[in-house]
């Protein structure tokens, strides 16, 4: 491939790049798209105040209609409960346009590094980088959702202490729940102030509640909501009931925090394990990348996919090993 017409595929892919980010900007909009939009968001424990309709951004156009093309489907309602447990503020068709673009960015890269050595494994690298970048956000969301929600579990012994000690104040639980919203910071308080929002909105407690563990998925958080609702249902000293959960609580986070230092070097073992392949083969190719490029030739070629799909295995086997439930 000659380099004219690699600049010339790079100046396409640029192109298509800026037509799809201009598009991407925002024009005002009503108050009363504010609303229709922040409900797109997780439902309506999402809301947030707002504050008049001007300087207020909506959805460009292609990514309502990618949200219109994916409503409905099963990934569609996992995306949007990934984006309510991470606590980004997206659409699930901004999402997804973010998604396509990263898989573009990634072509254009690995496509142009690799095409001036072999147009064939330009081609391939194109599409691992694709993979990737459109795999990239979705690990993103997870990740942030999963250390939110270990954040959240964190505060919730205290929380619930809290909860205690303001309901033998004579506190009702709404109030309780105001207080806690206020006192505790984020992740914790963010999510009780949701509650608290959608009780004054006029959604039911149990309601409430019930969004609040979809998103915050946790068996800790489930003892809390199943002593709340029953309490609600037929009455009794929640006081004490939160007394004895928020022991629980603090004794099953101690053991986890246990356990994690007991594994810690089995873990960290399995990332060194998996990424020091890759990373040797790296620095042989950037060192003799004709050497490098004989494994990359029928039949030779099954030889780096098999060593992938091990290590793959390998990995994963490793991390469940290490993944004790308490």
């Amino acid at each position: 491939m000659t380099p004219m017409s690699i600049i010339i595929i790079a100046a396409v892919v640029l192109c298509a790049l800026l037509m799809v980010t201009m598009g991407l900007r925002s024009r005002p909009k009503s108050q009363e798209d504010v609303l229709e939009r922040m409900g797109r968001y997780a439902s309506r424990e999402d809301f947030l105040t707002v504050e008049g309709g001007s300087g207020k951004k909506e959805p460009n156009k292609l990514a309502r209609s990618l949200e219109e093309r994916v409503k409905g489907g099963s990934m569609a309602e996992r995306v949007a409960s990934l984006l309510a447990r991470a606590d980004v503020k997206m659409t699930v068709g901004e999402f997804v346009l973010l998604r396509i673009i990263a898989a573009l960015a990634g072509f254009a890269i690995g496509f142009l590094f690799v095409a001036r050595l072999a147009p064939a494994l330009g081609v391939l690298a194109g599409i691992v980088l694709a993979v990737l970048g459109y795999a990239i956000p979705i690990a993103y969301l997870s990740i942030r959702a999963k250390k939110r929600a270990k954040r959240f579990v964190g505060q919730l012994g205290d929380t619930i202490s809290l909860m205690a000690n303001s309901l033998r104040a004579g506190y009702s639980l709404l109030q309780t729940m105001e207080t806690v919203s206020r006192e505790v910071p984020d992740p914790m308080g963010t999510e009780f102030k949701r509650v608290v929002r959608e009780v004054g909105l006029g959604i039911s407690q149990d309601e409430a509640m019930s969004n609040l563990l979809r998103r915050v998925p946790s068996d800790d958080l489930d003892l809390l909501v199943t002593a709340i609702n029953i309490q609600h249902e037929v009455g009794g000293n929640l006081a004490q009931i939160l007394t004895i959960i928020g022991h629980t609580v603090r004794e099953r986070v101690r053991i986890k925090g246990e356990i994690g230092v007991l594994t810690a070097q089995q873990a960290i073992s399995g990332y060194v394990i998996s990424v020091l392949p890759l990373a040797l083969g790296a620095v042989l190719f950037a060192l003799n990348p004709t050497y490098m490029m004989g494994m990359f030739v029928w039949p030779f070629v099954c030889m780096p996919i098999a060593a992938a799909i091990m290590m793959v295995l390998g990995f994963l086997a490793m991390k469940k090993i290490t993944a004790i439930e308490v």
